[in-house]
């Protein structure tokens, strides 16, 4: 062994400031004098709090050696200064690692981070926000990705109400600005949480939704980008609807907005029928959807809509259906639009006998009796190829 790595061995027995200060410069050595380092620097780290800047520097070069080994070893040591004021700066120190592209340092980089959750929880927040609002894209998306998978699994007894509250003010800092993706976690995150879990906790998830959904704003049905928004926006708000935190607002501007533009909709997805899709989240909020101040405006839309995806029989020729006028009939469409008409109809139960003309009742009629007629061809076609099963139409829960 060199003079050098003998040092070490015996300034390690030393308890003083020079004797410290050589472990310090070790980390300028060979790779033997780094690893022994990247184990001494730690364990006297409390002993000299003069030196716990130069400390904390000398484990963070450490930790972007080129040796792999001696990276890995200065990780797994990092919660050691994880301490008092130190903590803050450790834990953004350890989310910047996350963006490392090696697996195992990967996974040693979050089980650090784990470590000083259960220490501090609130201070390593401020680290992973910290680079979630400010760091790298690379590193952004790994600390989100690491909250939305790690907070669920912490105790109880770290998951304190003030730490919740301290997740819930950050987040929606985080959320002025996101991408679609980034959104669904960041409201995976928040909708685990235990105070989110109350009536009031729900409503203020919901009020989050509609800030994003842009529900103040005419919707551009060409732009995709601004459809996948509030399809986006709409799927995370739905599991938060009940009898007690409403649907009113998404349902109103579904019924004034998307409704009249549903044929100009722009689909993010190719393959995705984006008219059947916006009918189903209509479909799923309605029975969750409070008093309306246009109820009859919507109610006529649904109506109107209704009567668009239901034909009128075809023509008959000498006593017989013309077959290239048999109409093409859209079963999942009308589920949804009945379902929703229906549930938005209970709040005002005249509206087909007081608010529709006798001559409109009539022609709706007709149409739903052919309607209905289609349906039961379709029945007893899929009923020999499906005998175990209950056939029947569907609605949306």
């Amino acid at each position: 062994y060199d003079k050098t790595f003998m040092d070490f061995y015996i300034n390690f027995s030393l308890l003083h400031k020079d004797a410290y200060q050589v472990i310090l410069d070790g980390v300028k050595g060979g790779p033997k004098e780094k690893r022994l380092a990247a184990q001494f620097i730690p364990k006297f780290f409390c002993s000299f709090p003069a030196l716990a800047d130069a400390a904390i520097n000398a484990q963070l070069d450490l930790c972007e050696d080129e040796d792999v080994s001696i990276r890995r070893q200065a990780i797994k040591e990092l919660p050691r200064f994880a301490s008092g004021e130190n903590l803050p700066r450790v834990a953004d120190i350890l989310t910047q690692l996350l963006q490392t592209d090696d697996s195992a340092e990967f996974n040693q980089v979050n089980t650090a981070l784990i470590s000083i959750f259960k220490i501090d929880a609130k201070g390593t927040l401020g680290g992973l926000f910290s680079q979630i609002l400010q760091g790298e894209d690379i590193v952004r998306e790994r600390a989100i990705k690491f909250l939305s998978t790690k907070l669920k699994m912490m105790p109880d007894d770290t998951m304190t109400k003030e730490v919740e509250d301290y997740i819930f003010i950050e987040t929606k800092k985080v959320l002025e600005d996101v991408t679609g993706e980034e959104f669904v976690l960041l409201m995976r995150i928040l909708s685990g949480l235990k105070n989110m879990q109350t009536v009031s906790g729900r409503q203020q998830l919901v009020e989050l939704v509609v800030e994003q959904a842009f529900l103040e704003q005419a919707l551009n049905p060409t732009d995709a980008d601004s459809v996948d928004r509030l399809l986006q926006c709409t799927r995370q708000a739905l599991p938060l609807f009940s009898k007690n935190v409403h649907s009113t607002r998404f349902v109103t501007y579904f019924c004034e907005f998307v409704l009249p533009n549903l044929s100009l909709l722009t689909s993010p997805v190719a393959e995705l029928d984006i008219q059947l899709e916006v009918l189903k989240l209509l479909a799923e909020m309605s029975p969750y959807c409070g008093d309306m101040d246009k109820l009859e405006v919507n109610l006529n839309m649904l109506f109107e809509k209704l009567l668009e995806f239901m034909p009128l029989p075809p023509e008959e020729e000498n006593g017989e259906n013309a077959a290239n006028e048999e109409p093409k009939l859209q079963f999942s469409y009308v589920e949804c639009l009945l379902f929703s008409f229906h549930q938005l109809g209970k709040k005002l139960p005249d509206f087909l006998i007081d608010k529709i003309s006798a001559e409109k009742l009539k022609d709706f009629k007709i149409r739903l009796q052919y309607f209905a007629r289609g349906l039961q061809v379709y029945i007893r076609q899929l009923r020999p190829l499906c005998p175990d099963v209950r056939l029947t139409f569907f609605f949306p829960r």
